[in-house]
């Protein structure tokens, strides 16, 4: 099985080319890939498949020839990863399965149509408006944390931790616990803080994640724009551009009145094959 290996500011994915859609991928075929003592190793897996290829997006295909089938490290489906659709963009350019001859490229996901907007070392993809709806509550390690509950095509909650409290401590080594009945299909979880001021920005943010299906991440482009809107938000402003600070680097989103706009690096650092057969399935 060919793969290659990627990553969006430290999101990292394992990458399989299968535009005809004959791959059985399986839950724990995804869940041994991510494995990073006997697999791979990754955040998810993105299956490159053509959208008339595959039954979740057949009616995508007018659209978007390719399909971004992603899946969590657990081998759980997720609607849309923002990095993951800015690497499999990487992927397609230079596999030579797509060319952007106007800079945009459309993917199709779980989550709809994105737009992808090449431009050298960066990749930016456009997606929907964040929905900012109703509050709700982490909590982590004895402390309950207010947070905002945030629709980018996958849910979110975004929680500005209150002045005293440092980002870097907190313990994300198990998953923050939320309100089933407000999350019943399972949340990523955002920490903030507030940053200096970067110049060409209307605001700069710290953040930490803990993703349903993949625990705590160097990145998350979804939560990223989550952040990004809840930032503005809290500055009285309903669109801007917000620099938003990951473990793995640095994200830049802008939120328009209908969009939101995800910009960062995507890079490609191997590629190769993989014995199914040599795969330790978990239990």
């Amino acid at each position: 099985m060919e793969f290659t290996k990627g990553h969006g500011t430290g999101n990292d994915f394992v990458i399989l080319p299968d535009p005809d859609g004959r791959l059985e991928l399986t839950p724990g075929m995804v869940a041994a890939l991510c494995d990073r003592r006997r697999g791979l190793g990754a955040d998810g897996v993105l299956r490159v498949v053509r959208s008339a290829a595959h039954p979740e997006a057949a009616g995508q295909a007018g659209d978007a020839e390719w399909f971004m089938d992603y899946w969590n490290a657990d081998g759980s489906y997720a609607e849309m990863c923002g990095n993951g659709a800015r690497v499999f963009v990487r992927f397609l350019i230079a596999a030579g399965l797509a060319d952007p001859a106007d800079g945009t490229l459309p993917v199709a996901t779980r989550a709809g149509v994105v737009r992808a907007r090449v431009s050298g070392d960066s990749i930016a993809v456009e997606m929907r408006r964040p929905r900012l709806s109703d509050p709700s509550t982490a909590s982590l390690g004895g402390l309950t944390l207010p947070g905002t509950a945030v629709d980018v095509g996958n849910p979110h909650l975004v929680c500005t931790l209150p002045t005293g409290l440092d980002l870097a401590g907190l313990d994300l080594t198990r998953a923050p616990e939320v309100d089933p009945a407000a999350f019943p299909g399972g949340v990523n979880v955002e920490f903030t803080t507030l940053g200096d001021q970067v110049e060409g920005t209307d605001g700069h943010v710290l953040m930490r994640v803990y993703e349903r299906g993949s625990a705590e991440t160097l990145s998350c482009g979804t939560g990223a724009c989550a952040v990004a809107a809840v930032a503005l938000r809290d500055a009285g402003r309903d669109t801007g551009v917000v620099a938003v600070d990951v473990p793995g680097g640095r994200l830049s989103v802008t939120v328009t009145a209908d969009s939101c706009w995800l910009a960062g690096p995507a890079v490609l650092v191997a590629t190769g094959e993989i014995a199914p057969t040599a795969l330790t399935m978990p239990a």
